[in-house]
């Protein structure tokens, strides 16, 4: 039995999170290459690399309540937007 139960509710608490930290860490979240760098870099000062912390996390736990979601046949919303061709 999983801990969400009003799924898109806690899909938009993690995403209003994950944009918070994202900004704290001065990436954009529409591009990969930033955020996994970000996440693979400790940054330097406890502050920053405590908001890396938190992004990399909430990351994880918004790619397992995606998982549930779409096991239940749901269809979660793209955190990022989706760039144009």
């Amino acid at each position: 039995m999983s801990g969400f139960e009003h799924y898109e509710r806690e899909l938009a608490d993690l995403d209003h999170e994950i944009r918070h930290y994202a900004s704290v860490c001065g990436v954009d979240l529409a591009d990969r290459g930033a955020v996994e760098a970000c996440l693979m870099i400790r940054h330097d000062g406890w502050a920053a690399d405590k908001a890396r912390e938190s992004l990399h996390g909430l990351l994880i736990l918004r790619i397992k309540l995606e998982a549930e979601m779409i096991a239940l046949g749901m269809s979660p919303w793209p955190l990022a937007p989706v760039a144009a061709d």
